[in-house]
């Protein structure tokens, strides 16, 4: 019996159009230029704007431009799988949303939360469906306003993160080609280091959450900075090891943009120079689940079909993990 394996057929994303600078965010908290770019190494960071529009406004524009450019029909998507850390809302899932204002009506969908590795086990789950041979097409997107969970006074996390989507398209392949291998791994003492406070069963919204700016992003910044230094690093060097790859052997690197030292750190022991490594922090901040495809959306036209790539990540609860793929089309 021929082997089915899942891979990359196309890439889309959506950036919204207003952009945050480290100048006007100095005039709203204690920071500057300097100190952004030399602890974390972000310039600028974009903010969808707008009463009424969330994560599922960002991801369906990022998923029509991937229909848009793989020649898919709404009605051919078996699946929709949105990797995202801020939902439209409680329920129903921001990808029933997203399928919604697609016409997307022939599939089944959910929401899938893992922090910033959320399209790493989306990838991994999604590419299940196509190697079982259930399912030809299933739409891979992560979608984040991060804006509505950033605290803008605290001088900490605010310059971190960013809004935006980006979205990937899954379909079979019998080439030795696509998804090759994936280490994924969670240990849920990181709880405590990075989590929101508030608005959760154990902790409802109230009056007092609310005064005490508890459903805002919590990061005790030296731990996770720690612990993702580490786990990326490790992760990474494991699948190498595994598929008995050397840095001659691969073609990128595509990391979760975090923090740029530890975008350095996991190539540095990965043997990796710079140029093979995909870096867009500066430009587009910490967007949790979509930076790992918006890395991809940017490069796309660069990538060459067998490109050996890995993928890494590492978020909140502690998540992390790494992704080997080969890239399944040339530049068109």
């Amino acid at each position: 019996m021929t082997k089915i394996n899942a891979v990359i057929t196309g890439v889309g994303a959506y950036l919204p159009d207003y952009i945050l600078t480290n100048e006007e965010l100095s005039t709203m908290v204690d920071t500057t230029d300097e100190w952004i770019m030399t602890r974390i190494g972000i310039k600028e960071r974009r903010i969808l704007k707008g009463e009424g529009l969330g994560s599922s406004d960002l991801g369906a524009k990022a998923v029509a431009e991937l229909l848009k450019k793989t020649n898919t029909s709404p009605e051919e998507v078996d699946l929709v799988i949105c990797a995202t850390v801020t939902p439209d809302m409680q329920f129903p899932a921001t990808a029933n949303i997203i399928s919604d204002k697609l016409d997307i009506n022939n599939a089944f969908s959910f929401d899938l939360n893992a922090g910033c590795s959320g399209f790493l086990f989306a990838l991994a789950t999604g590419s299940k469906y196509i190697q079982s041979g259930m399912y030809k097409k299933v739409v891979i997107v992560g979608s984040e306003k991060m804006s509505s969970i950033v605290d803008y006074t605290d001088r900490q996390t605010c310059p971190i993160f960013g809004d935006g989507a980006a979205a990937v398209l899954l379909e079979p392949t019998t080439e030795n080609v696509g998804i090759i291998d994936e280490i994924l791994h969670t240990q849920g003492f990181g709880r405590k280091h990075l989590h929101q406070k508030a608005g959760g069963s154990c902790k409802p919204a109230s009056h007092e959450t609310v005064d005490n700016r508890e459903h805002f992003i919590y990061q005790e910044g030296n731990h996770v900075f720690k612990h993702a230094v580490s786990n990326m690093a490790d992760v990474s060097v494991e699948m190498m090891e595994k598929h008995n790859m050397t840095a001659d052997d691969l073609a990128w690197l595509v990391p979760h943009q975090a923090n740029n030292r530890i975008i350095e750190a996991t190539a540095k022991r990965m043997g990796l120079a710079k140029e093979k490594v995909m870096i867009n922090i500066e430009k587009y901040g910490n967007t949790t689940s979509a930076t790992i495809p918006l890395c991809l959306w940017e490069w796309e036209n660069q990538l060459k079909k067998g490109d050996n790539i890995i993928l890494s990540g590492f978020g909140a609860g502690f998540t992390w993990g790494s992704i080997f793929i080969k890239w399944g089309y040339d530049p068109k």
